[in-house]
């Protein structure tokens, strides 16, 4: 099997995720990093994105690499994370020289935020759409994608495991962890539990520009960094993107791979992953629930341990792995094993 991704390779990214997943299966990778194609001047950048439709500045130039590089090293398919930079005119291209292209839709194409008419001419010529939310399933359908999946996001074994006893420290050192961005519909979420008494951990972007949240800020977050985080909170907090219509995520996944007690935003998908409310999460639907269940959590250790393992044992046997969701995507795509 070869197989060419086109992704962002930084280790948090699903790009990079795929790349090393398709490696433990033997298979041949070949990776072209999809950030190329936003680079240039800077004020050139904004003006591409900002009064061209959210389009990448290089978006042309980087797809005919991709199509060279197709013609050159001839994959099975054509793998594409994210709003990938290929325009529809290459992927034309590529069915007609038999190279099947796949789409993993890590962000809603339909948020204002990262909504691109480009883009979504391109999404009409994939040979098939994944996408890790089932609330754009439809929309994606009547835009013309041609064979739409759903595929949740999933963990990485190499970088998504319980950090050693000897990297944790005792006691934990705060109450909740949250690692993600400061999203507006979020920080009323975290603002409440600083305000009710609990320590937190934050990690992520713009945290430090809301006065309850930024005593707690700490960055952006390693997967090293991340291992010792949940290894030293007590409770590891999962918020769906609202703006993307998700119902889970990749914390989701990653979290309890890495051992977390997890307190898990209340939807149908999440449900569908752990079971019921206690099985192996806590869930919540509003903000004086979640405070609730917060302050519980962090005076019952026994808890907190019962629903870690359990969840660490749901996540981790139950194929949640990206090389689990790479075969499914071949299996699907009916490519070469």
């Amino acid at each position: 099997m070869r197989i060419l991704i086109a992704g962002n390779p930084d280790p948090v990214h699903v790009g990079a995720h795929f790349r090393n997943a398709a490696d433990s299966l033997g298979w041949q990778v070949d990776f072209m990093n999809t950030e190329e194609a936003s680079k240039g001047w800077p004020i050139l950048q904004k003006a591409s994105w900002h009064l061209a439709g959210h389009r990448p500045l290089r978006l042309n130039r980087f797809s005919d690499s991709v199509l060279h590089r197709c013609q050159e090293f001839r994959p099975h398919a054509l793998i594409t994370t994210g709003l990938a930079p290929v325009t529809a005119e290459i992927l034309q291209k590529l069915a007609a020289m038999g190279i099947p292209t796949v789409n993993f839709l890590t962000d809603d194409p339909f948020n204002s935020a990262h909504h691109a008419s480009w883009f979504l001419q391109a999404l009409r010529q994939y040979s098939c759409v994944f996408s890790p939310r089932q609330a754009n399933m439809n929309d994606l359908r009547k835009a013309g994608a041609k064979s739409v999946h759903y595929l949740p996001f999933a963990y990485a074994p190499e970088i998504h495991f319980a950090a050693a006893p000897c990297d944790t420290v005792e006691p934990p050192i705060a109450d909740v962890l949250f690692a993600g961005g400061a999203d507006d519909d979020r920080v009323p979420y975290l603002s409440a539990l600083a305000k009710s008494g609990l320590t937190l951990l934050l990690y992520g972007g713009y945290w430090r520009r809301h006065r309850d949240c930024a005593p707690y800020w700490r960055g952006m977050a390693t997967p090293q960094m991340l291992r010792h985080a949940v290894a030293s909170t007590k409770t590891t907090l999962c918020l769906v993107r609202r703006m993307n219509r998700d119902g889970s995520c990749m914390r989701t996944f990653e979290a309890p791979a890495m051992g977390a007690c997890m307190l898990t935003e209340d939807t149908d998908e999440h449900r569908a992953i752990f079971g019921e409310d206690g099985d192996a999460v806590c869930y919540f639907r509003t903000i004086p629930e979640m405070i609730s269940k917060a302050h519980w959590l962090a005076n019952n250790m026994s808890e907190r341990t019962r629903l870690a393992a359990s969840a660490h044992h749901k996540i981790t046997s139950d194929g949640h792995t990206y090389k689990d969701r790479l075969i499914e995507i071949a299996s699907v795509c009916g490519l070469p094993k």
